[in-house]
Order: C-alpha cells, then sequence, then structure tokens
C-alpha cells in the first residue's frame, strides 16, 4: 500500500494534468452537446412556427368566411319587413296570421340559403312574444328560458355587435351568435337573432390541423374559450392565454413561450376582427421535441468522442509528464537538512531548466538562512523591548495615595470611581503583550488612565475622543496609544497651563489610522520619521517608549505600517499611527 501511495505521489503532476485536460474535454462535450441540441430546438421552433402561422390564416380564412356568411344572414333578417312584422305586430286575424307565419317561412328560408354550407339553425325571437326557427330540434331550448338567459342579457348589453357565446346548458355545448334587431327610426329593439353551431362543428373548421400536443383554443375577448380540441378546456376562462395573445397581436411576435396548466407551451396567436376573438394555437414543447430530436442519439455519440478524445489525452500527457516525474522523486528523496545535494539534470529541455534553477536555488538558501538566523535575533529583542512595560510602584502609590486623601475628605463617591479606573487599566496592562484587543477596549483603557491622571493633577488637560462607527470592534495591539497619551501628559504641557488631547480612530482606505493631536509645548524634530523617545521619571505608568511602538508595528505588520509625527515648538504636536485593519474573525494572539 505505501508504495502504491509512493508512486501516486510522484505521479502527481501527470494525475492533475490529465484531470484537468479530462474535465476539460467533458466540458466542452457537455457545452457542445448541449448546443447542438438548443440549436436544433431552436430550427425547429422557426420552422414550426412559420408552417404552424400559414395553418392559422387557412383556420382564419375559414372562420372569416364563417362570420361573413353570419354577418350576411343577419342583416337580411334585419332588412326584411316581413320578419319584422311577424316580430312586431300584436294582435292579428288567424288569416292574417297564416299568411304572415307563411311568409317569415319563405324569408327565413332565403336567409338560411347565406349559411346552407353549415349545419345549423337560426332563430329570431320578437318582443311580441313571437319566434321562427328554421330547426326547433337542432337546437332544443324554452323560448321563456332564452329570455331571460345570460346570452340574451349579454346581447342587451351590446346590441349593434354580433356576439360570439357559449351555451352549455344544452345535451351539446353551443357556440351562440347573437344580434338585436332594431327599428331603424328609433333604435328600439324589436327583436332578436340567434345563429346556433354545435361546438363539434365549430370545431370542424380547425380539426384537421390539430395533434396530441398540438392544440387549437378560440377565446373571446372575455377570456372565455369558446371552443378547443381539448374538450376539458372548453367553457374555461384564461386571462393568461388572452394576455399572451394581445402581446404577440401588438409586438408583431410570431411566437411566446409560457408555462400554462404545468407544462411549457410554444404558443401562436391571430386576431379575428370580425369576430373579436383570438385563434390561439398551443403546441407542448416537451411532446414535440420528444418527437423530433434524437436526444439519446446525440448524447451517446458525445460519449465515444469523448472517450477517444481522452485515451488520446492520457498518452499524450504520459509522455509529457514522465521526465519531470522523475525530477520530483529526485527532489523529494532530498534530506529535509542536506541542503548541498543536487538534483540530476537530465530529460526534455524544460526539465533541465528546472533542475539547473533547483541546484541554483539551494546555492541561495545557504544564504537565506543566515539573514533569517539574523532577522530573528532583531525579533527576539524587540519583543524584549515590548514586554517593558512593567507597572512603575510609584504610580500605583501615589493613585493610591489620592484615593486614600478623597476618602478622608469625604469624596467616597470619586475615590470608588478611581479604584475602578485603576482596576480597569492593571486588567489590562497585565497579560499577554502578544493579545490584541478591540479599539473599544483600547479606548476605556486609555479613559481609565485619563482618568486617573485628571484625580492627580487636576482638568487642566482635557482629553476627547473621535472613533470612527465602523473601526469600534477592529484589534489593535495592547497599549498601543497609552504610550502615547502618557507621553502628552507629561511632556506636552511643561510650559502650557492648559490644553486638549485629540483621540481619532478611522478607517483610511485599506489602513486603520489612529492620530493623537494635542496643542501642547511641541518640539523641534528633524522630519516626520524622526521619533523621540519618552523620559522615564517615578510618575510614569509604564516603560513603552514612542520608538519602541514604531519598532513593534513594523516588526508585527511590515514596512509600510508605523508611527510618524509631526511637530513645531510653541504649536503641539501630531502624531499617526498607520495599523492594517484586523477583523474580529482575523484577530489572534500577535
Amino acid at each position: 500500500m505505501g508504495r502504491i501511495i509512493g508512486r501516486f505521489s510522484h505521479h502527481r503532476l501527470f494525475i492533475k494534468m490529465f484531470l484537468v485536460m479530462v474535465a476539460s474535454i467533458i466540458a466542452v462535450s457537455v457545452i457542445i452537446t448541449y448546443s447542438t441540441i438548443r440549436m436544433s430546438e431552436q430550427l425547429f421552433l422557426d420552422t414550426f412556427s412559420i408552417t404552424n402561422a400559414k395553418v392559422i390564416q387557412q383556420v382564419k380564412s375559414s372562420f372569416e368566411t364563417f362570420s361573413n356568411s353570419v354577418a350576411t344572414a343577419a342583416n337580411e333578417v334585419q332588412q326584411s319587413g316581413t320578419i319584422k312584422s311577424y316580430l312586431s305586430k300584436d294582435e292579428t286575424t288567424s288569416l292574417e296570421m297564416s299568411k304572415l307565419y307563411y311568409n317569415t317561412h319563405i324569408q327565413m328560408d332565403r336567409v338560411h340559403l347565406n349559411v346552407d354550407d353549415y349545419d345549423l339553425s337560426i332563430m329570431v325571437s320578437g318582443m311580441n312574444g313571437r319566434s321562427f326557427s328554421t330547426d326547433r330540434a337542432y337546437w332544443m331550448i324554452d323560448e321563456k328560458v332564452l329570455a331571460e338567459h345570460k346570452i340574451t342579457k349579454t346581447m342587451y348589453a351590446e346590441p349593434r355587435k354580433l356576439l360570439y357565446q357559449l351555451e352549455q346548458e344544452s345535451a351539446s355545448p353551443m357556440i351562440v351568435v347573437t344580434k338585436a334587431l332594431m327599428e331603424r327610426t328609433t333604435d328600439s329593439i324589436y327583436g332578436v337573432f340567434y345563429l346556433s353551431i354545435k361546438e363539434s362543428e365549430f370545431q370542424k373548421f380547425y380539426a384537421n390541423f390539430t395533434s396530441e400536443g398540438n392544440d387549437i383554443l378560440v377565446i373571446n375577448s372575455a377570456g372565455h374559450i369558446l371552443s378547443s380540441n381539448r374538450h376539458e378546456m372548453i367553457g374555461e376562462t384564461s386571462h393568461l392565454l388572452l394576455d399572451r395573445a394581445a402581446e404577440i397581436e401588438k409586438e408583431g411576435a410570431d411566437y411566446k413561450e409560457i408555462n400554462w396548466m404545468e407544462s411549457n407551451q410554444i404558443m401562436l396567436a391571430e386576431y379575428l376582427p370580425a369576430l373579436d376573438m383570438y385563434i390561439v394555437n398551443l403546441i407542448d414543447k416537451e411532446i414535440v421535441m420528444n418527437n423530433l430530436i434524437n436526444t439519446k442519439t446525440i448524447v451517446l455519440s458525445s460519449f465515444l468522442i469523448v472517450l477517444i478524445a481522452v485515451s488520446i489525452v492520457f498518452l499524450i500527457s504520459r509522455r509529457m509528464t514522465k521526465s519531470l516525474s522523475q525530477l520530483v522523486k529526485q527532489i523529494s528523496s532530498l534530506s529535509k537538512n542536506n541542503f548541498d545535494q543536487y538534483v540530476t539534470a537530465t530529460g526534455s529541455y524544460e526539465t533541465k531548466q528546472l533542475a539547473y534553477a533547483f541546484n541554483d536555488m539551494l546555492d541561495e538558501l545557504h544564504n537565506y538562512v543566515e539573514e533569517l538566523i539574523q532577522t530573528q535575533k532583531k525579533q527576539r529583542n524587540a519583543e524584549l523591548a515590548a514586554l517593558q512595560r512593567q507597572i512603575n510602584p510609584h504610580f500605583l502609590y501615589n493613585t493610591l495615595t489620592s484615593v486614600k486623601i478623597m476618602v478622608q475628605q469625604g469624596n467616597k463617591e470619586k475615590a470608588a470611581d478611581t479604584v475602578n479606573a485603576l482596576i480597569s487599566l492593571l486588567q489590562h496592562a497585565v497579560g499577554n503583550v502578544h493579545e490584541t484587543i478591540t479599539i473599544e477596549e483600547e479606548i476605556e483603557n486609555l479613559k481609565s488612565y485619563v482618568f486617573i491622571n485628571q484625580v492627580r493633577y487636576g482638568e487642566r488637560i482635557q482629553v476627547s475622543y473621535f472613533i470612527a462607527p465602523d473601526c469600534g470592534d477592529l484589534h489593535v495591539p495592547k497599549l498601543i496609544i497609552q504610550p502615547f497619551i502618557e507621553n502628552a501628559f507629561f511632556h506636552a504641557f511643561n510650559q502650557k497651563a492648559e490644553g486638549f488631547i485629540h483621540i481619532i480612530v478611522l478607517k483610511e482606505e485599506d489602513m486603520l489610522v489612529c492620530e493623537i493631536v494635542d496643542n501642547g509645548d511641541g518640539m523641534q524634530i528633524k522630519s516626520k520619521h524622526h521619533l523621540p523617545d519618552s523620559k522615564r521619571n517615578r510618575q510614569l505608568f509604564s516603560g513603552i517608549g514612542v520608538r519602541n511602538v514604531h519598532e513593534r508595528i513594523k516588526l508585527l505588520y511590515g514596512e509600510q505600517y508605523g508611527v510618524h509625527i509631526s511637530s513645531n515648538p510653541g504649536e503641539g504636536t501630531h502624531i499617526r499611527l498607520v495599523l492594517p485593519i484586523i477583523k474580529p474573525e482575523n484577530s489572534s494572539k500577535i
């Protein structure tokens, strides 16, 4: 098992290259296969939409022919004085009634000649209660029921239009065309024209053009499905289909893809102005595609191509990486601490160049190790300097003496606050110097230190804090700002009786900037990088100097970070600490 693992590790490059190339070949094959299928589908959609658009035009022509015949029949009924008399006269003798009925029969037969090519029935009904039908057995409906029927009431709402409506109460669904018969001079309605055709007969206009997954629906302007080769849809209402049909008509689009009845459909539509209806052609994409595109054959062909390509890649990759694998084996067999053993340069040109570069690297490594040892010594010295922050016992003595005097004077509350501040200060001061704390904790530590000094020496030096809201939870090394506040308290106001210290923390691009600004005595410095160190005396809290902080920052984070000081005598001092942004999740021991 160990030998197998060893051989695997020596040929790791070959395995990686092989896997990457295999993955690339498979990815390209999948993309090409997918693109081929999609292009085939798109080509079919374009071709099928053109073919079906021609079919819909034929269906539209048939409907328009039918509509013209119906309109002609309705106009003849409207213009017939005999039919008008039959439907509007009230009382008459039996002889006159028989003659009127006979003449109406003749007129209705003539009217029916306009639609004689279709299996349907025409009926007229008058306000006087009379009615006449060319075939009462065709549409058996009670006249009183018809007078109160929804299709009649809808007709009264739009009396001048030929309305195509669906009536489903009969034994078989009927498409009923209605129009009001109106007096020309007064526009009063004296009767109603009804033309009824069975929905099964209505389907004959388009039935020859439907198949599985290829359906046609006739939808009126209210979204009601009047006719369809799918019987379960008849009588349903679909505002989705109506809206999409209107969009196709408005945009002049060839088709739209929609999701309807839980399947992807290709939708074509044509508006029939004369009927105020839409012919909608729905094509079930999945059913049609499965019948036309052999996806299984395409996928199998792609798999065979991938298999051949992978075999070729295996042979080529193995030959190219053999010499390189041997070089890796030589390098890995070297002892970890033996930098004097060189590798043999053999194989291809590239492999030889790698071997030469590796041997040169071994020579440079000797020099680097020596430099690293020196750097580590310098780092240890800097860490020792950072540890020199032991608390001065005189600071504790003087602070506790101040607390004692406050207690004797009865100022117990202030004494308690001073003790709390001292406790907080000590908690932050002791412990691991390599720890980072948040800006909020560092500021709280500063506030404790400032409070103690103001208790001891008065409030002649005011301290203000300006912390950006997004900086409070960022991390900094412990006691990174305190030495500068300490230095300002005891050295910046020797000549001035009072003044202020501003502490500012904010982000600048990808750096955290802490600034300490005072209006104290100032000092003469050679340049902004000149860092004078603070003088120790018995009053100071710790032994961390300004230069010590600067070296500590550079050691921890690099040369681009550190402390910059600008100051002029009598104008105060501006100290700028530049640190990296350390977020809570990235904070750790430094």
